[in-house]
């Protein structure tokens, strides 16, 4: 027989059970009574058969795709990518697929795909936004009628009537800052990565507020458009004067590497001539010529917390009060952070 033309019957037939019993097992419904000799049975036939469910067909009996749709920012920014690997990997193990969309820095496009997202053939959405008030309407709207969505906002945002999973950056970037501070840095620069109409959110503040509060140190901020090459170029100008900061810190780990790249270009020394810092914690960060010191998300604990919100609102026959979760962040020093010399 054709793998093309594998039936649920013949997944039942070869495991010995009925067609409903094959068919509760492979959508691991939770009203499923078999014991795990029979689950494998069904499972080892199924793999052996290379059966694959019509996913309309489970649609309709089920009322569900088992997909989910996760909209990023920007795929070229390794954070986005490593933060659907986790994602992707954590999904997969409660049995849904994954579509990813990229809204590429653009709020046009973000507006498009966002509202396009709800009408793909997914059960639920994960969504990283640019600003939660310019899309609330929206966003609470498809809440109101039942489609599940959760946000991944920036800190500080106001979760409303919407699901929101939020990193925490004020205990991450007050360690960053007293750890700087404790070096001899006194003169900073924030460089600020964003595109045009783009609201930063809360970083730049929070560490100025930090870094104004030791009394004895000033912090400039700057702003740069999202890709690292704008970073850059930037950086250029912020480090090739004589009253350069002593320490740069950048809203993310990508921007920090056109800091770091700008700094080489000059022909300054990483961290002896300046410490640069990043945001984020993405993994690539740490392997570096010169490893990246960076402000670290919990990517792994706010991947499980969204499918959990959006799990809990697809499963649900109840109407769910708003969830809202924030990480902490923590500073992870590596070598591109020293002393002022």
């Amino acid at each position: 027989m054709a793998v093309g033309k594998i039936r649920l019957k013949d997944v039942a037939e070869k495991a010995g059970v009925a067609v409903n019993t094959a068919s509760t097992i492979l959508n691991k419904r939770p009203n499923s009574w078999a014991s795990k000799e029979t689950e494998k049975r069904v499972f080892d036939a199924a793999k052996e058969l290379g059966y694959r469910p019509n996913r309309a067909a489970v649609a309709l009996q089920s009322g569900r795709f088992m997909t989910i749709g996760l909209l990023i920012a920007d795929l070229e920014n390794p954070y986005y990518t490593h933060f659907s690997e986790v994602f992707g990997n954590q999904i997969e193990e409660k049995c849904y697929d994954l579509l990813i969309e990229n809204w590429r820095t653009d709020l046009e496009r973000e507006k498009k795909l966002l509202t396009d997202m709800v009408h793909r053939n997914v059960d639920g959405v994960v969504a990283f936004v640019s600003d939660v008030d310019e899309h609330r309407e929206f966003l609470e709207s498809q809440i109101a009628a039942g489609f599940p969505i959760v946000v991944l906002g920036m800190p500080g945002e106001d979760g409303g009537k919407l699901d929101l999973v939020t990193p925490n950056f004020l205990q991450g970037l007050d360690e960053a800052a007293r750890r700087l501070h404790e070096l001899g840095h006194r003169k900073y620069t924030f460089l600020s990565a964003k595109s045009g109409g783009q609201r930063v959110g809360g970083r730049p503040s929070i560490f100025k507020g930090i870094i104004d509060g030791f009394g004895d140190s000033s912090v400039e901020i700057k702003d740069c458009g999202p890709t690292i090459s704008e970073a850059r170029e930037r950086g250029l100008e912020i480090l090739d004067r004589e009253d350069r900061p002593t320490a740069v810190v950048a809203l993310n780990d990508f921007t920090a590497f056109g800091i770091m790249r700008a700094a080489k270009d000059l022909g300054l020394r990483i961290p002896e001539d300046v410490s640069v810092v990043g945001v984020d914690g993405i993994p690539m960060a740490e392997q570096l010529v010169v490893s990246l010191s960076t402000v670290a998300q919990q990517h792994e604990e706010m991947a499980a917390k969204a499918i959990e919100f959006l799990l809990t609102r697809i499963e649900s026959k109840e109407v769910l009060p708003p969830q809202v979760a924030s990480f902490p962040t923590n500073f992870i020093e590596r070598e591109s952070v020293g002393p002022v010399s």
